[in-house]
């Protein structure tokens, strides 16, 4: 018998014992489901045609090892077609917008840039069904009490009129429609902001877009206030200084010399910020406020916020940062850093035990070498800084 023929029994084999499998995981999830008002006709309609999406287990496989740079993250995502397109849509949906920043507080240009960042303004919602990506990766055992209990949040919004099964569509995860909420996300801050009696974020516009406003609300949004300043650094500045403050009144930044790139003066010097120098001392500075973080509560990133911030910028108006960012640079992989750590400790700078993870330990020593180098001891871990220790 030939290989081919012995895999292709073997697949027909075992395909009865996938199937009668996938058929248990969804009988022993219909007391759960119950339990939670879930209808039986909803469920049912909703794993109809089931079977684990084989693709959405391969992505939770897929760990590269690349990274990339604040610069190069803002650059393939934050450009001029993107910001005039986010121009285009806050005329589009003026009133929509201008509604919910009355209601919630929000302004328009960061719904927008969230919108314009989560898919491209609903280019791309993703193009799975939400209920079969939750109930591949729970069936598959990946994070299972965190994706069995999104599933099941996700069948109840079925139930509840909200959207159909075969619309309810999303990226591998279960994140959904045009803004991109996880379905524990939907049931709290998702809103009927057009009065239809349903929250449709995949299909209604201003539901979606009120959504996300709702959603920036409860985590404190500001209103009025932007995310952050661009500024500049004085000659000499103290870098080490800087670490141990993390966090101060926007005056004491202005007495340590910082200044806004724009030259005019922060609108409220007692607000709270925190300095943040995503490429080290040779590339642009922001000092960040409060909303900023609100941001993060959407994805927990700098690089993430930083974008939604610059890109809301561009659709009011602005323009790129004024501080290039530093030609040549790359940001480090776990092995690469691990190998810093290890020139470092080679060069006299004990960081201990080199891991790739860089704490205060590391930073310390990356400063005190920087200091002996003649650059500037802002304790940045980048590309451009291995290849200084390398030469």
């Amino acid at each position: 018998m030939s290989s081919l023929a012995l895999a292709a029994m073997l697949s027909i084999a075992s395909m009865p014992v996938a199937m009668a499998n996938s058929a248990d995981f969804v009988r022993s999830l219909w007391p759960q489901a119950e339990a939670r008002g879930v209808s039986r006709q909803a469920f049912e309609a909703a794993f109809a045609g089931y079977s684990p999406i084989r693709q959405v287990m391969e992505l939770t496989r897929k760990q590269p090892e690349f990274s990339q740079t604040v610069q190069q993250y803002l650059g393939k995502r934050i450009t001029d077609a993107q910001a005039q397109k986010g121009r285009a849509m806050r005329g589009e949906w003026n009133q929509t917008l201008s509604g919910a920043q009355q209601r919630y507080g929000v302004q328009p240009e960061i719904v927008l840039a969230i919108w314009g960042m989560e898919t491209n303004f609903g280019g791309y919602m993703g193009g799975n069904n939400t209920i079969h990506a939750l109930a591949t990766l729970t069936e598959g055992g990946y994070r299972t009490d965190f994706f069995r209990n999104e599933l099941l949040t996700a069948l109840r919004i079925v139930s509840d009129g909200h959207v159909t099964p075969s619309k309810m569509v999303g990226s591998w995860a279960g994140a959904m429609g045009h803004t991109q909420f996880m379905p524990s996300s939907f049931m709290r801050y998702a809103v009927d902001y057009n009065g239809d009696g349903r929250k449709d974020i995949w299909n209604s516009v201003p539901d979606a877009l009120g959504s996300t406003a709702n959603y920036l609300k409860a985590f404190n949004w500001r209103p009025g206030e932007t995310w952050g300043y661009e500024v500049k650094l004085p000659r000499g500045f103290d870098f080490a200084a800087a670490r141990q403050i993390e966090r101060a009144q926007l005056g004491k930044w202005q007495a340590m010399g910082i200044q806004r790139v724009s030259g005019k003066p922060f609108p409220r010097p007692n607000d709270v910020g925190r300095l943040y120098l995503p490429a080290g001392a040779n590339g642009p500075a922001f000092l960040l406020l409060p909303n900023f973080d609100v941001i993060k509560r959407y994805n927990n990133s700098d690089s993430y916020a930083l974008a939604v911030g610059h890109l809301a910028d561009r659709i009011i108006g602005g323009g790129d940062f004024a501080t290039p960012w530093p030609a040549g640079d790359y940001a480090l992989n776990k092995n690469q850093r691990a190998e810093l750590q290890s020139l470092l400790n080679r060069a006299g700078f004990n960081v201990g035990t080199p891991d790739g993870v860089i704490g205060p330990k590391t930073r310390a020593a990356v400063m005190a070498y920087q200091s002996r180098a003649g650059l500037a001891a802002d304790g940045h871990v980048s590309g451009r800084l291995l290849d200084a220790l390398k030469r």
